[in-house]
């Protein structure tokens, strides 16, 4: 029987490869400028991961109330995140669908790399309907359904050509290390970074490592790749209160919200 993203979407290893898709998205500058200029992240990860785990959960499991508390949420925090084009820049606006479509494809690639290296390939018809339910995540927000691309082989041509162009400028690789090499913040989080910067690093495309100025060598390469099969034997066998903690508690905490009055005109 195929599984689709409701089946897939709440396994908390996907959290391995959330550096590496925040990278992939500030890499191109229409969304890392943005992040540069008008978001404290860096200050805060775990703000920034919560409010992005909550909107996808509740896309995917949510009631329609709570899409809609975290459809306005995400909406208030995009609504300053813009900028003309000038001399240094070409410009950014968060609500720009080509934008939020990159950010949806980072999100996509990233959860079906990682659920791939720990659980093996995907077959056919799973991958497909994760795939179609991916837009979701997307079209919640102001992406047009026809912008996400038809199936996987548009979606592998789209990615593609992304990537054959994506280069990190001076203002992400500035995010990425001020994110993976934090100097303040809770003291759990600077204990786990290690971890989390060795995780993001191998995740990522080669040109992108070298293009965020990550050093990589062949010894580290082994080193990911034992401790991915170590995580493919392990993971799988954790109960799934544990695998689904994050799930459960993002969405515990999100209260619907109060039914908005209408008001009717004579």
């Amino acid at each position: 029987m195929a599984r689709g993203l409701a089946d897939i979407g709440a396994e908390g290893v996907l959290l391995a490869g959330a550096g590496r898709a925040i990278l992939l998205q500030i890499a191109d500058p229409r969304v890392g400028h943005g992040v540069a200029d008008h978001s404290n992240f860096v200050d805060r990860p775990q703000d920034r991961l919560k409010a992005t785990l909550t909107y996808v959960y509740a896309v995917v499991y949510g009631t329609e109330e709570q899409v809609a508390a975290v459809r306005r949420a995400v909406n208030r925090a995009h609504a300053p995140v813009r900028s003309a084009a000038d001399g240094k820049s070409k410009g950014y606006n968060a609500f720009d669908a080509s934008s939020q479509l990159w950010v949806v494809a980072t999100l996509y690639n990233t959860a079906l790399t990682v659920y791939e290296q720990v659980h093996g390939t995907l077959d056919d018809e799973t991958a497909d309907l994760m795939y179609q339910d991916y837009a979701r995540i997307g079209t919640a927000l102001q992406l047009p359904a026809d912008m996400w691309p038809t199936d996987r082989a548009a979606f592998a041509e789209y990615w593609n050509a992304q990537m054959a162009v994506l280069q990190p400028d001076d203002k992400a690789r500035k995010i990425a290390r001020d994110l993976l090499y934090p100097v303040g913040g809770p003291a759990l989080m600077r204990l786990v970074m290690p971890v989390a910067r060795f995780l993001t690093v191998g995740l990522l495309p080669d040109h992108l490592r070298q293009g965020f100025g990550f050093d990589w060598t062949p010894v580290h390469a082994r080193r990911f790749d034992r401790a991915m099969r170590v995580v493919g034997h392990v993971y799988p066998r954790l109960p799934q209160r544990i695998r689904h903690w994050p799930r459960d508690y993002c969405l515990s905490a999100l209260k619907p919200a109060p039914a908005e009055r209408t008001v009717r005109h004579a």
